[in-house]
């Protein structure tokens, strides 16, 4: 019988919505188990996975009876329920999920323009570029912010860093960078030197896993 008490994630390797919560565990060294879920073959519009998450996409997190779906909710939970990566006010916890919800917004454009240039090569190019200077303006947004700062919320790393720079980490496949960024830049060299990082293809398996 499954421990109630485990984390247990679904999700998929080439998904950002996934690596979100995945990094969160990997960083936090919380002992997890990994579910794959192949997007390539449609397992995430068939029945079982649709009983977990009827709107047919990744990731799904299952703990204590309890099923979430949405990586952003996933995050939030994660944060009340560890305590990890959560900020140490209740205007930064709010400032957090404020992050969190621009990012869902903004930071999507992201992933779009990556999701076309690597998955949909057949779409036209109009498609892309329409998406693309409101991505490169979520890129410059968060530059911006982090001038003069090391993370996004106060003085540590929370839910915002984790989630805005998990839904931008496949943008080298959609062309864009944060190189010319300096303060982005920093704050990417800042998350990838911590303890237990590491990026999608890296961490996030291709087949069910236990971690921990």
């Amino acid at each position: 019988m499954t421990d109630p008490d485990r984390l247990v994630l679904h999700g998929s390797f080439t998904s950002s919505s996934s690596y979100k919560p995945m990094l969160f565990l990997a960083l936090s060294g919380l002992p997890f188990s990994f579910r794959t879920v192949n997007l390539k073959k449609g397992v995430q519009k068939e029945p079982a996975h649709l009983a977990l998450n009827r709107y047919g996409q990744v990731p799904v997190l299952q703990h204590r009876g309890l099923t979430l779906v949405m990586s952003n909710v996933i995050l939030d939970y994660l944060a009340r329920t560890t305590g990890k990566f959560e900020a140490t006010s209740e205007q930064d916890r709010l400032h957090a999920r404020e992050w969190l919800a621009w990012e869902n917004d903004a930071i999507t454009n992201v992933a779009r323009v990556r999701h076309f240039a690597r998955f949909r090569p057949d779409v036209p190019q109009q498609i892309v570029d329409y998406f693309r200077p409101g991505a490169e303006a979520a890129l410059d947004f968060i530059d911006r912010a982090l001038d003069g700062r090391r993370w996004l919320v106060g003085e540590q790393c929370t839910i915002a860093d984790l989630g805005c720079f998990g839904r931008l980490v496949f943008m080298a496949e959609g062309g864009m960078s944060l190189d010319k960024r300096p303060h982005a830049a920093a704050w990417r060299e800042r998350l990838m030197a911590m303890p237990g990082f590491a990026l999608p293809y890296d961490l996030i398996p291709k087949k069910d896993a236990e971690f921990g």
